[in-house]
């Protein structure tokens, strides 16, 4: 009888962690990592992080939001996660002096400076930290796409 007690308690705390981790939002997830949770926006439907670092955040569709400049959230964001950055980011892209750029990385190099770093391609942005404080509502994309994404999606033919 005693052994049957044992087992069982040694399953449940076997268990715990896991459904703590369920629990955690990834909100708390990015915070935990010495990122500012407004990265990614409220209406997160799920997400999944590999052992290897790999975060895959899930929305319900394509959004936009504002932070500085206007901001393009696809239906599945994902980068290499690792402690103060988000590396190899793939599905954000942000609105620069109308044209839309893909962000690349994103780093906090010392949250003591209360700057945050996009690498955008082109150039390195650093914006406020406050921007990012809180997570944003993302608003469904607008039947009106980025040119580049009629591009992507539709090839020469949107060129006409």
């Amino acid at each position: 009888m005693a052994a049957f007690f044992y087992y069982t308690i040694y399953l449940i705390l076997l268990c715990l962690p896991q459904s703590l981790s369920l629990s955690s939002t990834i909100h708390d997830l990015l915070r935990s990592k010495g990122l500012p949770a407004g990265l990614v926006p409220r209406e997160v439907k799920s997400y999944s992080l590999s052992e290897s670092g790999l975060l895959e955040v899930f929305l319900d569709g394509p959004c936009l939001t504002k932070f500085e400049n206007r901001v393009l959230y696809e239906s599945v964001v994902k980068a290499n996660l690792s402690y103060g950055s988000l590396i190899g980011v793939q599905g954000l892209t942000q609105e620069e002096l109308f044209v839309w750029l893909p962000v690349k990385d994103i780093i906090v190099d010392d949250p003591k400076s209360g700057l945050i770093l996009f690498d955008i391609g082109l150039a390195h942005k650093q914006l406020s930290l406050s921007l990012f404080e809180d997570p944003p509502t993302c608003n469904p994309q607008s039947t009106e796409l980025p040119r580049h994404h009629v591009r992507k999606e539709k090839g020469f033919e949107a060129l006409r």
